[in-house]
């Protein structure tokens, strides 16, 4: 009989639990977070990697931030033109490169420091706010009150 009553009991608390769940109480990812922290319309509402460059130590190791993406993100290759530009391709289709929301010549940025680096979030599908419905690389950089 005490095993029984045992039995009911932890039933009914794991019930009770699944409902706290249920109603809606869902942590945020640190992802989440960024994403919610940074990105506006378009940007916040597409689907993409995102990465939080502040707490990734090995991507100031590299003189570009396309360079530190290429191996991170399936089907993103970068390709040097004879002028030195660099420019990201994504499944074979050129990205376009926004910082700050803005599209940016990746001439351009090509020379942004890491350091003014947040987050990175990669657009993979057909983006809507680039011309032509390009697949994209939206970089944030830091906001005044992230600077300590």
């Amino acid at each position: 009989m005490k095993k029984m009553s045992l039995i009911i009991l932890i039933a009914i608390s794991g019930i009770s639990v699944s409902a706290q769940t249920y109603r809606g109480q869902k942590q945020m990812s640190p992802e989440d977070k960024l994403n919610e922290k940074y990105c506006t319309g378009l940007f916040k509402s597409a689907h993409g990697t995102i990465f939080d460059i502040q707490k990734e130590p090995s991507a100031s190791g590299y003189q570009n931030i396309l360079d530190w993406l290429q191996g991170r993100v399936a089907g993103l290759q970068i390709y040097t033109y004879r002028n030195g530009t660099r420019v990201p391709y994504i499944r074979g289709n050129q990205a376009t490169i926004f910082v700050d929301e803005m599209q940016m010549d990746a001439r351009l940025f090509s020379s942004m420091p890491f350091n003014d680096i947040a987050m990175i979030k990669v657009i993979k599908t057909p983006f809507a706010g680039s011309f032509g419905n390009k697949s994209a690389i939206a970089i944030y950089t830091i906001e005044t009150e992230d600077e300590e």
